[in-house]
């Protein structure tokens, strides 16, 4: 039989790694929840329209990326592989334009087939958060001061840098769209195939290419920062000085940028060097041409997401959990006193293992696998004196304790 194996980009995730997930994503939802954003769950799949109206369909994601199909039904389906695209059609479709501002967390899987690398799956997991309806840059501010706290919260302050662009607004991107061209116009001829196809309908992306050449090229183009006018500096200027009375250290990088013509004004990413080259955590910026693009009403967005797994890899194992109690038992008579034992303590809150089956060897041993803390042996003597044997795993001290007073002496391992 051939070995079975996860599919190239998936991977089973192991009560370590769980722990290690659960963690990122408890601490993201616990301070998004002290800034006022409530939980939405949006589906794993959309109508495709939904990522390729959005995305563009230029842009690498819907090109190259997406795991899209047609359904039974004839509807051209995809696996969602970003958030914000689901959450701003759930605003359109639940008509929720009339409860704006809306702040909103969310995590959960996304899918992209692109080349697995360190953290980087293609099924993995985001948590984010989208701010719709504040088109001030307080809401830039408030959004960027969330994504600090959690990753101070994880420990990872001193491991991130904050960097920090403006794209503009629609006047300065357009005044920028024309000085991009017509720098690149003059290296047409060694562009990429798909910077050449981007150069006419959206050359922005251009500037996204992962392409070694057209990278040697975007090197010497203009900058955006050189386009921008006097709204637009005022903008930034604004979002600077709230971060900087916040005490918020980030550094200016004007190579940051974002090639979809919804986003404008503030694009903001956490990076780290611990990661290798893929040192981005964290990503956002604003968005406030999306919900009018998906045929929805005016509605202003800033948001950002960040990847659980790559998260994961740089937060520290925190505190150690205890192990559990083992309960074992000898005989029949205790396996059934054991069973009511084990519930009964579970009850009280304790994380208790029963032994199943085995030699009182083989049975410590498995409590010595499991990291157990202490164990409860029980077998005829210990049932007709009404008391068990408790040994704390970590000493090999052993006690006789009755079964009365066994939840008082087992509450320093709770």
């Amino acid at each position: 039989m051939a070995r079975l194996n996860p599919v190239r980009g998936t991977h089973d995730i192991l009560p370590d790694d769980n722990r290690r997930y659960r963690r990122v994503e408890e601490t993201a939802y616990d301070v998004a929840g002290l800034y006022g954003f409530g939980e939405i769950t949006t589906p794993v799949f959309e109508f495709t329209e939904v990522f390729s109206r959005t995305l563009g369909d230029t842009s690498d994601i819907v090109t190259k990326e997406m795991y899209t199909f047609e359904d039974r039904g004839g509807d051209l389906i995809t696996l969602r592989p970003e958030g914000t695209a689901g959450i701003v059609r759930a605003l359109i479709s639940n008509g929720l334009q009339q409860d704006l501002p809306l702040k909103l967390f969310y995590r959960g899987p996304m899918f992209r087939y692109e080349r697995p690398q360190k953290g980087r799956w293609r099924e993995f997991r985001q948590v984010g958060i989208e701010l719709l309806g504040v088109a001030a840059p307080i809401a830039d501010i408030e959004t960027i001061a969330l994504a600090q706290q959690i990753l101070s919260e994880l420990g990872l302050a001193d491991k991130v840098t904050l960097e920090l662009n403006s794209l503009g607004d629609t006047e300065s991107r357009a005044a920028y769209r024309d000085k991009l061209v017509a720098y690149l116009k003059q290296h047409e001829s060694k562009l990429s195939e798909d910077s050449r196809m981007r150069l006419e309908r959206n050359p922005l992306r251009i500037l996204d290419s992962k392409d070694e050449g057209d990278r040697a090229i975007i090197a010497d183009a203009p900058r955006l920062n050189d386009s921008l006018n006097e709204a637009s500096r005022t903008f930034f200027d604004d979002v600077c000085t709230g971060l900087d009375d916040l005490g918020i250290p980030y550094e200016i990088n004007p190579k940051l940028v974002r090639g979809l013509d919804y986003y404008c004004h503030t694009a903001f990413e956490f990076t780290t060097n611990e990661l290798g080259a893929q040192g981005t955590v964290l990503a956002g910026g604003r968005y406030d041409g999306l919900s009018k693009q998906m045929g929805g009403p005016e509605a202003p967005g800033v948001g950002w997401a960040a990847g659980v797994e790559r998260l994961s890899l740089l937060v520290d194992e925190g505190e150690a959990v205890p192990g559990p109690i083992a309960v074992i038992p000898m005989g029949d008579a205790a396996q059934r006193f054991a069973m009511t034992l084990t519930q009964k303590l579970r009850g009280k809150g304790f994380s208790v293992e029963l032994g199943y089956s085995g030699n009182l060897g083989k049975r410590m041993k498995r409590a010595d696998k499991l990291g157990a803390c202490a164990a409860i042996l029980i077998g005829d003597d210990e049932l007709n004196r009404g008391s068990g044997t408790v040994r704390d795993m970590v000493t090999g001290e052993q006690s006789e304790v009755s079964w009365d007073a066994m939840e008082e002496h087992l509450a320093r391992y709770r």
